[in-house]
C-alpha cells in the first residue's frame, strides 16, 4: 500500500511516496511549470519510473496546490459572482465590494443586491427572506453570473436564512450551481466575512480545473482506484468533492504543508519551523502537531477577509534569491529570484546571476553545482552577504515570537542550505532528514479535519449543550471532507465570549480530526 503526495511551490514541484508505514519510499522535484499542470504531470511520471512501485498498490494520492492563491493574486480563472447580502435596508450604508481593487471587481462582474432578511445581534430577526425578491433578481441574473455568494447579517449567530436561500438557488439553477453561504467560511464582520465568500464563490471554476486535471494526471499514469484529497490551510486534507465547496480553504495550504512535515520528521509538536524554498521563505509556529491559526484578519490578494487562515510570515528569501551590491556598497538579498531557473542562471551551475546559493556554496554550507566557479567571490563579501540573510531570518522569527525567549528551530525546505548555523533569538536549530521534501511529506501523512464556529447565547442554552451541538456539526464536516467516522476526535475548543452582548454570547469554535477513509 501506497500513498503519493504532491506539493506545488513556486520555484519547485514536489512528489513523493510513503509507503504503508509512512516510510520514504522515493521523491523527486521538478520545476514548477507556468501553467502547474505540467509540473504536477512531469513530476508524477518521474516519482512512478524511478520508483519503479506496483501502481495498482497506491491507495491515496494528495495534491497541495497553489492554483486558487495564483487565480486571486494574478485575477486570472476567476468565475464572475452574484452577491446576494441579506440585510436591507440595514446595512445600505456600505454595500459589498467597498474597498476592492477596481480591476478585482471588474473581473468579478460587480453584481450585488442587497435583499431583505438578516438577524439582529441577538438572534431576533431583522426582517424575514422575500423569495419573490430572490427570484426576481435570480431571473435577472440569469446567464451573466456563474456563482453566487450568500451573505446574511449575523448569520453566524443563526443561518437557516442563508441556507434557505441557497436551496431556492438551486432549485431555479439547478442542483450542480455553485453556491457559497457565507456562515460556513468565515467569522464575526459581515464585511470580512462576505469578502471571504465572494472569493471562494470566485474559484469555482480555478478548483474544479485543478481538481480534474489531478485526476486525469493520475489516470494517465495508470493510477485508477486512488482516494484523491487536497491539502487544507490548517495541515490537514479534503475530499475533492469538500473542495468544491470551499476552494478557499487551499489558500496558503504549502506553508502549513511543511509545517506538518516537519512535525513529523522532526517527531516535534511545538516548535517553530522555517521553511525555505526558491523564493521565499515561510516561518510558522507548531501547536500539538498542528500549525498555529492566525487570530487577525487576513489579507488575501488585497481584499480582507476573517476566514481560517495560518499563523504564517513570509519573506522574500530563497535559494534562488538574487544578491546586488549597490554604488555605496550596501549588499541587498532578493526579494526577487531566479526562482525555477536556478539550474540555469546561478553561478554554481554555469550562470551569469550571483545568488543566496552560490554564497552557501563559497562559505562550504552547500555542496551543488560547480564550486570553482564561486571561488573568486571574497570570503570577507559572502560573510557580508551571510549576515544579511541572517537579520533577515531574525526579524521574521521575532514577529512569530510570543515570548522574548529564544526559541527551537526546525529547518527545511530545499533552499534551507543558506541559512547560517547560528541565528539569533534560536537557542537550537534542527535540520532533518528528507527536509527537502517535508511540504510533500505534510500533505501525505495529513488528517481529515472539521471545524464549526458560531456565536451560541449561552443565557438561552445551556454550555454543555451548545458544545455537543457545535462538535456535531464539526464532526459533520469532516466526514463530509472524506474523514473515516470511527477516527474522529475533538483536537480543539476556543470560547471567545462578546462583551457587548447581554446574554452571555461567546463566539465558539470547535475543530476534530479523522483518518482518512
Amino acid at each position: 500500500m501506497y500513498r503519493i503526495g504532491i506539493d506545488v511551490g513556486g520555484t519547485n514541484t514536489d512528489a513523493i511516496i510513503l509507503d504503508e508505514f509512512h516510510q520514504l519510499v522515493h521523491s523527486v522535484k521538478s520545476p514548477t511549470s507556468l501553467d502547474i499542470k505540467t509540473g504536477i504531470e512531469a513530476s508524477l511520471r518521474k516519482l512512478l519510473q524511478e520508483s519503479s512501485i506496483d501502481k495498482t498498490q497506491i491507495t491515496h494520492a494528495m495534491l497541495g496546490t497553489t492554483q486558487c492563491t495564483n487565480a486571486i493574486v494574478e485575477r486570472k480563472k476567476l468565475a464572475t459572482v452574484g452577491v446576494i447580502r441579506l440585510g436591507y435596508p440595514a446595512t445600505a450604508s456600505v454595500p459589498p465590494y467597498t474597498a476592492w481593487p477596481d480591476d478585482m471587481v471588474e473581473k468579478l462582474s460587480g453584481n450585488y443586491a442587497l435583499v431583505h432578511g438578516g438577524y439582529e445581534y441577538d438572534g431576533q430577526v431583522l426582517s424575514e427572506v422575500d423569495e419573490d425578491e430572490i427570484r426576481e433578481l435570480l431571473a435577472a441574473w440569469r446567464g451573466t453570473v456563474e456563482s453566487i455568494a450568500v451573505i446574511g447579517v449575523f448569520s453566524s449567530i443563526k443561518n437557516d436564512q442563508e441556507l434557505s436561500v441557497r436551496d431556492l438557488i438551486h432549485e431555479v439553477y439547478g442542483e450542480e450551481y455553485p453556491v457559497s453561504c457565507s456562515s460556513l467560511i468565515g467569522s464575526v464582520g459581515l464585511i470580512e466575512r462576505e469578502n471571504a465568500t465572494i472569493l471562494n464563490a470566485a474559484l469555482c471554476k480555478v478548483i474544479e480545473t485543478t481538481t480534474q486535471g489531478f485526476v486525469n494526471a493520475l489516470e494517465e499514469e495508470g493510477i485508477t482506484d486512488a482516494a484523491v484529497y487536497l491539502c487544507q490551510n490548517d495541515g490537514t486534507l479534503m475530499s475533492i468533492d469538500y473542495a468544491k465547496q470551499f476552494p478557499i480553504l487551499t489558500i496558503a495550504c504549502g506553508p502549513t504543508n511543511s509545517i506538518r512535515g516537519a512535525s513529523y520528521l522532526a517527531k516535534i509538536k511545538d516548535t517553530m519551523v522555517l521553511d525555505v524554498g526558491g523564493t521565499t521563505s515561510d516561518i510558522g509556529v507548531l501547536q500539538d502537531g498542528f500549525p498555529r491559526e492566525s487570530s487577525v484578519a487576513v489579507e488575501v490578494g488585497d481584499i480582507r477577509t476573517n476566514f481560517r487562515m495560518p499563523d504564517i510570515i513570509s519573506v522574500g528569501l530563497g535559494g534562488g534569491s538574487i544578491v546586488r551590491v549597490d554604488e555605496s556598497g550596501k549588499i541587498s538579498v532578493g526579494p526577487d529570484s531566479v526562482g525555477y531557473r536556478i539550474g540555469e542562471e546561478a553561478l554554481v551551475f554555469g550562470g551569469s546571476t550571483l545568488t543566496t546559493t552560490d554564497i552557501a556554496v563559497r562559505l562550504g554550507l552547500a555542496d551543488v553545482g560547480d564550486k570553482r566557479l564561486v571561488s573568486h567571490i571574497e570570503e570577507a563579501f559572502a560573510k557580508a552577504v551571510q549576515a544579511e540573510i541572517s537579520a533577515i531570518v531574525e526579524q521574521a522569527i521575532d514577529k512569530m515570537k510570543t515570548s522574548s525567549e529564544d526559541v527551537q528551530l526546525v529547518l527545511v525546505g530545499g533552499g534551507s542550505i543558506i541559512i547560517p548555523d547560528s541565528i539569533r533569538g534560536v537557542a537550537g536549530m534542527m535540520k532533518v532528514e528528507n527536509g527537502s521534501v517535508a511540504n510533500a511529506i505534510g500533505a501525505s501523512i495529513a488528517q481529515i479535519s472539521g471545524q464549526y464556529e458560531q456565536i451560541y447565547i449561552y443565557a438561552r442554552e445551556p454550555r454543555e449543550a451548545c458544545l455537543k451541538d457545535a462538535e456535531a456539526k464539526a464532526v459533520k464536516q469532516a466526514k463530509l471532507a472524506g474523514a473515516d467516522s470511527d477516527t474522529i476526535e475533538l483536537v480543539e475548543v476556543e470560547e471567545t465570549p462578546l462583551a457587548y452582548h447581554p446574554e452571555n454570547a461567546t463566539r465558539l469554535r470547535v475543530k476534530v480530526v479523522g483518518k482518512m477513509k
